[in-house]
């Protein structure tokens, strides 16, 4: 196959205005060095000669169906990589000229937002009927690729699993006091959807959030650091300078599985957040023949069990068939969310715990 160019940009840090996490991004243009494809099967219609893809998945996950996209259908795949929020931006400031076909991951609430600017094309995917309501937009700008469920994440080896906290509020036990090692919340859009599901628990019933802010005070209270990264914040945990953090499923089963840290989880008893990860065609997309054909081959069946298998996401097609024990074997009770609050609220909460609640005032590890 002759070499193609690569799209990809600098790493941009985001703070995300509606519970973003934020991803990092490439390099300038390069030739890619992608092996020889299989032969290329016909397509039933012609279609066009690329397709762009925006997206926070990084590399790995980009290339490898990049490779089996143009494998099976000679179409050219060029991708940027970037962070949930900055996708967004962009595509904002291209909507009078778009450039992109396929926006491919972001929570349901960045996409929710792109719907309300007038930025996504409806499309109802062949696929339609294996998902439930709550993995697509109800006119179908956007589906649901995978879910992200919230944690306890604990040091198995210093914590028995008996020992370790089966809910939220088991958190405030002064027993963890300076046990607690979490990730700054404002740089983590999953820290920022955990902090803001605790507030949300009781902001939901009376409009107010001040029982939140106090439950986040004793968390606080408890916390021996907020650390600047994630990698930070797992190191700690692993060496036992902390033993209980939060964090998101699938990075907990993978660091476990992958990387042989001592971690284990607990799914909090009450509920828990869980994001739903998407995927859209951008509206005006220069190539919309080829961006549904992409659109749909990353959604089928086998893709979202390779997902699964090597990139630990969890489908929300109900279709999919030998998924790992760590899915399959785990039940989840996701916490009710009206994700259009927390889109207009997490914002000002986040503010307040920064100014009000944070440290009391402890130091943010660099």
């Amino acid at each position: 196959m002759k070499n193609k160019k690569k799209m990809s940009i600098l790493t941009v840090l985001t703070l995300s205005a509606s519970l973003l996490l934020a991803a990092c991004g490439g390099g300038e243009t390069e030739k890619k060095t992608s092996g020889t494809p299989k032969t290329p099967t016909k397509p039933k219609e012609k279609l066009e000669e690329k397709v762009v893809i925006y997206s926070p998945h990084g590399k790995d996950i980009l290339s490898k169906f990049e490779q089996q996209f143009e494998a099976k259908y000679n179409i050219d795949v060029e991708w940027l990589d970037m962070g949930s929020q900055e996708v967004l931006d962009r595509i904002r400031s291209e909507k009078n000229n778009p450039q992109a076909d396929i926006w491919w991951g972001a929570p349901s609430v960045n996409f929710d937002q792109a719907k309300d600017e007038g930025l996504l094309e409806p499309y109802k995917p062949s696929y339609a009927s294996s998902l439930a309501d709550g993995f697509h937009d109800p006119e179908w700008n956007w589906t649901g690729t995978s879910q992200t469920p919230e944690v306890i994440m604990y040091n198995s080896k210093e914590v028995k699993k008996e020992d370790a906290p089966k809910d939220w509020d088991e958190l405030l036990d002064p027993k963890w006091k300076n046990k607690v090692i979490i990730r700054y919340p404002l740089a983590s859009g999953t820290m920022r959807t955990i902090f803001s599901a605790i507030i949300y628990r009781d902001f939901k019933d009376g409009n107010d959030p001040q029982k939140g802010f106090d439950w986040l005070k004793k968390l606080d209270a408890n916390t021996k650091e907020y650390s600047a990264n994630p990698e930070m914040m797992y190191n700690k945990v692993a060496k036992g300078e902390g033993t209980i953090s939060v964090w998101d499923m699938p990075d907990v089963v993978m660091l476990k599985e992958t990387k042989n840290y001592p971690f284990d989880f607990v799914i909090p008893e009450s509920g828990t957040p869980v994001l739903t990860e998407g995927i859209a065609k951008v509206k005006g997309a220069p190539h919309p023949k080829a961006a549904e054909a992409f659109y749909e081959f990353v959604n089928t069946p086998e893709a979202a069990q390779l997902l699964a298998k090597d990139f630990y996401r969890i489908p929300t097609r109900d279709d999919v068939k030998d998924l790992p024990d760590w899915i399959t074997n785990t039940k989840i009770k996701p916490m009710d969310i009206d994700w259009k609050v927390f889109q207009k609220e997490s914002d000002n909460w986040m503010k307040y715990w920064d100014e009000n609640i944070k440290n009391g005032k402890k130091e943010i590890k660099q």
